[in-house]
């Protein structure tokens, strides 16, 4: 059993055992798909919509900390300038509710011939 094998996807020689080296190779294989995962997590907990596709064209590498797992601290700067934009910003309302400011004055001319 301790005689050591080859890997089907390496050149390194792995050893009898190997179930460290079948996790650490599974984990470097679906970090990136977990990484996704969890921004689409984030940004549907901050309410923030992501169009279709959207986590494809992310570098998923740059979401994983040293360990390999994501990130919550890289995804947050990932999500934080899709969050300010899509805060509403409405623009002042004048004629809804109390208004202090009256409208200016207009002069209106009766068109009865009488009253001019």
């Amino acid at each position: 059993m301790s005689d050591p094998q080859n890997d089907s996807h390496s050149p390194a020689q792995v050893p009898a055992d190997g179930s460290e080296a079948v996790r650490a190779e599974v984990q470097r294989e679906y970090a990136t798909r977990l990484a996704k995962a969890e921004v689409r997590i984030q940004a549907a907990q901050a309410g923030i919509k992501l169009g279709d596709g959207f986590t494809d064209y992310l570098d998923a590498s740059k979401l994983l900390d040293e360990q390999g797992n994501p990130s919550v601290e890289a995804i947050g700067k990932a999500l934080a300038p899709l969050a300010a934009a899509q805060e509403p910003k409405f623009a002042p309302i004048a004629g809804a509710g109390y208004n202090r400011y009256d409208p200016p004055a207009v002069r209106r001319v009766s068109l009865d011939v009488r009253k001019r």
